[in-house]
């Protein structure tokens, strides 16, 4: 079967290639890609050319093909149907089924059945590509342990960020506040009901401090926000950019702890009773919530993949999550 997938090819520039694909064997499905979603910080970096030298392996996505820096296919975001499986019965159990998986952009993928996860009920399809970015949250505060009544601020109000504003407010007791210097966002927040406000005008001596800007800046205000003996964490990833910090300030005098998360791994104190599909499982499920629909800010065709993905990753784009659609197959 012939199917076509996105590839960028040298730094700034993707081309749609053609691909084909084998039958599935025994244990192995084949799904029709609905939607993909595109990761703006980390794909940025990929489609940029920027991923340093010395983390290509880390940052392998699990059916990337190709390597850093191109020709690569990268990605990480897809929802589809099961339309084809291998002769096992449990791979047959799944026909029809709407799944998501940690895949590329590409219109039809071969892949084990252990990489699918079947969508919970309620939540759509076109939703679910919020995925990844809902697990990197839950991860954060899983790093970051917030507690009934903290005061929190989340400086970045991005896709992964006001996921973790808004798991965080969920919290009894908590004042939350999602900071960002783009004074628009303040509408988005009113959307998934959280508290706006610019560096400027946030409160101060929080209990904890999430950054995921991705701008160094964003990251000395947090650091200046944190109240005595508070926590930061640091979630964005800054590539090759080396970042400048005030550290000969107050920060030990305050006694701050800067702390890293990386969806990556799974906090040690949870590798006990948590795999990675029981965590996907669970952001899933924390993406029933209609509201969410707001961190969608576009859609194009998958074939617009090679003119769109430039400007949606353009780092002066006011974009959030932006949806890819697959053609139907009739289409």
């Amino acid at each position: 079967m012939r199917t076509h997938a996105f590839w960028t090819v040298a730094p700034g520039r993707g081309e749609i290639r053609d691909t084909e694909l084998e039958p599935p064997a025994a244990g192995a499905l084949r799904v029709r890609a609905l939607y993909s979603g595109i990761s703006r910080g980390t794909e940025r970096l990929v489609f940029d050319g920027e991923v340093p030298e010395s983390e290509y392996a880390r940052m392998r996505a699990p059916f990337q093909e190709g390597e850093f820096p191109a020709p690569v296919k990268y990605g990480y975001a897809s929802v589809g149907v099961v339309e084809a499986a291998g002769s096992d019965e449990a791979a047959q159990a799944l026909l029809g089924k709407t799944v998501f998986c940690l895949y590329p952009h590409q219109c039809d993928y071969v892949v084990p059945l252990s990489a699918l996860t079947v969508l919970p009920e309620g939540l759509p399809a076109a939703r679910a590509v919020l995925a990844a970015n809902m697990e990197t949250a839950v991860n954060a505060l899983w790093d970051a342990a917030p507690a009934v009544g903290d005061r929190i601020a989340v400086i970045g109000a991005g896709v992964v960020g006001c996921l973790v504003a808004w798991l965080c407010s969920r919290l009894p007791g908590c004042r939350v506040e999602l900071i960002d210097i783009d004074a628009s966002r303040a509408q988005l927040a009113t959307a998934l009901g959280l508290r706006f406000r610019p560096p400027s005008a946030a409160a101060p001596e929080c209990d904890l401090v999430i950054h995921a800007s991705g701008q160094a800046a964003g990251l000395r205000d947090a650091l200046r926000l944190a109240g005595q003996e508070a926590m930061v964490l640091e979630m964005s990833w800054f590539g090759r950019q080396a970042v400048s910090l005030p550290l000969g300030e107050a920060f030990h005098v305050r006694r701050l702890t800067l702390r890293s998360s990386q969806v990556g791994s799974i906090p040690p104190g949870r590798l006990p009773r948590w795999d990675y599909r029981r965590r996907l499982e669970l952001a899933l499920s924390l993406l029933t919530d209609p509201v969410l629909d707001a961190l969608i800010s576009g859609e194009s065709s998958f074939f617009d993949l090679p003119t769109v993905m430039a400007s949606v990753l353009d780092r002066d784009a006011n974009t959030l999550c932006h949806r890819i659609r697959y053609p139907s197959p009739a289409g």
